[in-house]
């Protein structure tokens, strides 16, 4: 792994973790989604000609992708209603490179070096300990569940983004025609199911909607685009190292005490991506 790539993912993680974080603060969290996804659509299709479709767009994976995307888009929100973004983020985002790992050395062959699988668990496990300083109670059980499932949904879409992305002409391309598509159809679901009133929201809304959309289609177009150029595990990996960006914005945004067990967690992602780009 390059590099340039090495630090564009984080850039992602960075990207990833603000929007999530503006999902959670943003009050009718489904119709925050929406939006978010309709504005990131409306940017895809704003760099779409720059970009141009290719006729060897894999439009099979394209579409599947597309329909992960969505559901996610709505677990997501749900998830968050039922847990805080210290419990349900690191849950949701621990699971993904395990599996992802998983999936990588059984679909097409991809086997890490014992210091990338040792990288992947030092991330992973501390990504997940995160959630331990928030513990479930009561209906709260319910957004641990939803995390669960969100990260089963993340470690699908990022196979299927990764294979897309390889078999097609343009990775880029492939990136902005799913930001488009699973933007759409995510608005399209909520223009039905809540109708017209889901869209009218205050400024505030609109403003976080706007930023939360620009670094969810960044966020996006990077991991893609680093899927096509790196092994599936690590550059899962790297995108979850977000968590610490979620800590720092829970801290100091949501009030969240830091205390010596997220230093702790802290320390081991840190080793994780340092074992992960130095590829012992």
């Amino acid at each position: 792994m390059s590099d340039g790539v090495f630090l564009a993912i984080l850039l992602a993680a960075l990207m990833n973790a603000v929007w999530n974080s503006a999902i959670k603060i943003g009050g009718d969290k489904v119709a925050v989604m929406a939006l978010t996804t309709l504005i990131g659509s409306g940017i895809s299709l704003v760099a779409l000609p720059f970009i141009g479709v290719f006729a060897s767009t894999d439009w099979l994976l394209l579409a599947l992708s597309i329909g992960i995307h969505t559901v996610y888009h709505f677990a997501l929100p749900i998830a968050y209603q039922h847990g805080d973004l210290g419990h349900v983020y690191p849950i949701a985002r621990g699971g993904a490179p395990l599996l992802v790992t998983l999936a990588a050395a059984s679909v097409v062959g991809e086997l890490p070096s014992p210091g990338e699988i040792a990288g992947v668990l030092c991330l992973s496990i501390g990504v997940l300990a995160f959630a331990f300083q928030h513990r479930a109670q009561g209906g709260a059980h319910r957004g641990t569940l939803y995390a669960m499932a969100i990260s089963l949904l993340i470690a699908s879409y990022t196979v299927v983004d990764a294979l897309g992305a390889r078999r097609s002409e343009s990775a880029l391309g492939f990136a902005v025609l799913l930001t488009i598509g699973d933007g759409i159809a995510t608005a399209l679901i909520v223009l039905w199911w809540r109708g017209r009133a889901a869209f009218l929201v205050d400024r505030r809304t609109l403003s976080m909607s706007a930023i939360a959309g620009t670094m969810q289609i960044g966020a996006y177009w990077i991991a893609v685009w680093a899927l096509a150029q790196a092994p599936m595990a690590t550059v899962s990996a790297l995108r979850e190292s977000s968590v610490l960006f979620v800590a720092l914005i829970s801290t100091y945004l949501l009030k969240e005490k830091l205390g010596k067990h997220r230093i702790a967690c802290t320390v081991l992602i840190f080793a994780g991506i340092l074992l992960v780009k130095l590829r012992l």
